[in-house]
């Protein structure tokens, strides 16, 4: 079937480019022209249309970091240890969906039980599901009661290192997670700054994931588990908190950030979408502005970013990704066009997906209607009319087949 959107304006991507009363044409699951309402409308023939007066197109959002396990409430990993994999399955697939409603077309989950995310991702597939785009990693790779243990990827030394990542990737696994520095959510483990693995054991990782095709996304908060894992060569590093030992405060390392941008290594920020509360509740003022100081830093030396939320953590919703892009915008400082860069084609190049974040030929239906102008103001991206998965298409309330 065909689909006809046009609108006031469509923003191909990337680096801003707009084209004044566009139109994008759907046929199944592919776009199959994109341009000027005039060049494009004729090639239409009994095709369903959307039409957005005031309205525009863009490519449908990516979120580089969530956790559809965990339902983002208070109590939230209680919830998740009391529940069976059933009722996982159903949380993890209503959640995607709720990302799907609110723009985001392609969801990167990092850490699962017993790869629960990479069934519902094949179920969507098939299309038995509706649903967005999903990568996983199953269960992260971490010491015994290191953080995140209790997803199931407890590994000590090189054997099991080995067998957990033939495991992951045995199971269908996207990328392989890694937690190269504790983290502050998992009771009795090692504080965010230390490192949980040796910078032997992350090379390692890299090494047999690299060899099984899949990419390694490495959390990192502490500076010496930043610097082993751009060392070892992970593609992704999540957080990147740049902490000095025991709490010290920030240990930036010119040299290390060098070695991030050179290679090519991505960077993750992974902040939440009620970013405001979360300064002025949680982190403090003190604390927001040495992240603030820290990716300002980054991106002095060339590293590369793209956004993420950490969705499943308490308020850390999957429905307000445009919430989380605003942070960059109004706090960072970056162009709406930027933001929206990062999280259409240069997550899209990040993630190595070579069909999805722009709109042209050949490319995966995955795409965005909103009202306003996105690229005059990020907060547009909360007005959503329309989203398109794989040329499926629905509504921020109600999908329709």
């Amino acid at each position: 079937m065909q689909q006809l959107i046009t609108a006031d304006q469509v923003v191909p991507g990337p680096a801003g480019q707009r084209i004044e009363d566009g139109a994008v044409l759907v046929d199944g699951d592919t776009i199959t022209a994109v341009g000027p309402r005039a060049e494009v409308e004729p090639q239409a023939d009994d095709a369903r249309r959307h039409t957005a007066v005031g309205g525009t197109v863009l490519p449908g959002l990516i979120n580089a970091h969530v956790h559809l396990s965990w339902d983002a409430g208070f109590g939230m990993l209680d919830r998740y240890r009391e529940a069976d994999d059933a009722e996982l399955l159903l949380g993890i697939a209503g959640r995607a969906q709720q990302a799907l409603r609110a723009g985001v077309t392609t969801l990167r989950d990092l850490g699962d039980r017993d790869g629960l995310v990479l069934r519902v991702r094949d179920a969507i597939n098939r299309g038995d599901l509706a649903g967005p785009r999903l990568l996983g990693s199953g269960p992260p790779l971490t010491p015994p009661k290191g953080h995140c243990w209790f997803f199931g990827g407890e590994v000590s030394g090189p054997e099991e290192i080995r067998e957990r990542v033939r495991g992951n990737a045995a199971l269908g696994a996207d990328v392989i997670k890694v937690m190269a520095s504790g983290g502050e959510m998992t009771p009795d483990s090692p504080p965010t700054w230390q490192s949980q693995f040796s910078a032997e054991d992350l090379a390692l990782v890299v090494r047999e994931a690299h060899a099984a095709g899949l990419p390694v996304a490495a959390h990192a908060h502490g500076t010496e588990a930043i610097a082993a894992a751009a060392a070892a060569g992970v593609d992704t590093i999540e957080h990147c908190s740049w902490q000095g030992a025991e709490n010290s405060g920030s240990d930036l390392r010119d040299e290390v950030a060098r070695e991030i941008a050179e290679k090519g290594t991505v960077v993750c920020h992974a902040y939440p979408p009620d970013w405001r509360t979360f300064q002025r509740l949680v982190v403090g003022e003190q604390r927001s502005r040495a992240a603030l100081d820290r990716l300002h830093w980054m991106d002095e030396h060339g590293v590369r970013f793209v956004p993420g939320t950490d969705g499943g953590l308490p308020t850390s919703v999957f429905d307000n990704y445009a919430g989380a892009l605003s942070y960059y915008a109004d706090a960072v400082g970056w162009s709406p066009a930027r933001v929206i860069d990062m999280a259409t084609s240069g997550a899209a190049g990040a993630l190595g997906l070579d069909r999805v974040g722009r709109l042209a030929p050949d490319h995966a239906a995955d795409l965005l209607v909103v009202d306003g102008d996105p690229l005059a103001d990020v907060t547009a991206l909360h007005q959503q009319r329309l989203v398109l998965a794989r040329g499926r298409a629905t509504t921020p309330d109600v999908a329709v087949g």
